[in-house]
């Protein structure tokens, strides 16, 4: 006789004998029986919440949902005007020389730290293209308990694990391509003339062989400041607005 097909009716007619046919007290019995039987249910059905989705379909959501925002914050800022022209995410000259910049103006040298600003701003666009592949390689690596963390967590909490995770990798992979932006431009050389020149202003005299690791930290802190501001924008549309989740998936998990 051939065998029934498993059914959800049959799978919950299993359960008390999955829960054991043992009779313990009325409160235990029950909360025992309750979770053994989920349990087996759920092992046989692949469902563990999230609106009956599997836990692998669950992470295959999250991680194109990732790969999605990742791809589109670095295509957003990894281009010519991405943070220069950009307000929100635009980098400054770090304060030690926005203070000394209208004194420079007044001495006609006012065009040095304009290049360096602009010089800032364009280290960061060139190094963001890098962050894709370490995007890449972090969503690979996520495990189930990450993508419980991230579905359950705020609205950021993709970024908070992308800062966790690949933050001092991507920091190391942005600086030769700032520092190399910085020093081709004459930049390094400027900033430590303004110091030479300017003996009574109070950061002179501590710049010295320093000015090119302070400047290239100071652009590396925008540069990652900016790629995880639009990636947190990114993350809460998927969440939040139904036409940012372009394919089944993303539907299924986040709608």
């Amino acid at each position: 006789m051939p065998r029934a097909p498993l059914t959800r009716r049959s799978l919950l007619a299993l359960l008390p004998l999955a829960a054991g046919g043992a009779v313990l007290s009325a409160g235990r019995a029950r909360a025992d029986w309750l979770d053994r039987g989920t349990k087996l249910f759920n092992d046989l059905t692949g469902e563990s919440g999230a609106g009956g989705l599997s836990e692998g379909r669950i992470v295959d959501g999250l991680r194109q949902a990732l790969r999605v925002a990742s791809r589109t914050v670095v295509d957003r800022v990894g281009q010519p005007g991405g943070y220069l022209d950009d307000p929100r995410i635009h980098i400054p000259l770090p304060d030690y020389l926005a203070k000394v910049r209208p004194t420079l103006s007044m001495l006609g040298m006012g065009g040095l730290l304009d290049d360096v600003e602009t010089r800032l701003n364009r280290g960061a666009e060139q190094a963001a293209p890098e962050a894709q592949r370490l995007f890449l390689d972090a969503i690979a690596a996520m495990t189930i308990e990450d993508a419980r963390g991230i579905l359950d967590g705020p609205d950021d909490a993709a970024t908070q694990y992308f800062r966790r995770t690949m933050g001092p990798e991507l920091r190391e992979a942005f600086r030769p391509i700032v520092e190399s932006e910085l020093e081709q431009a004459g930049a390094v050389a400027a900033v430590q003339e303004v110091a030479a020149g300017l003996d009574s202003v109070p950061f002179a005299g501590s710049l010295g062989a320093q000015a090119t690791d302070r400047l290239v930290g100071h652009g590396l802190d925008g540069a990652l400041d900016g790629l995880f501001h639009y990636l947190a924008k990114q993350e809460a549309a998927i969440r939040t607005d139904p036409a940012a989740r372009t394919t089944e998936v993303l539907q299924e998990v986040f709608g």
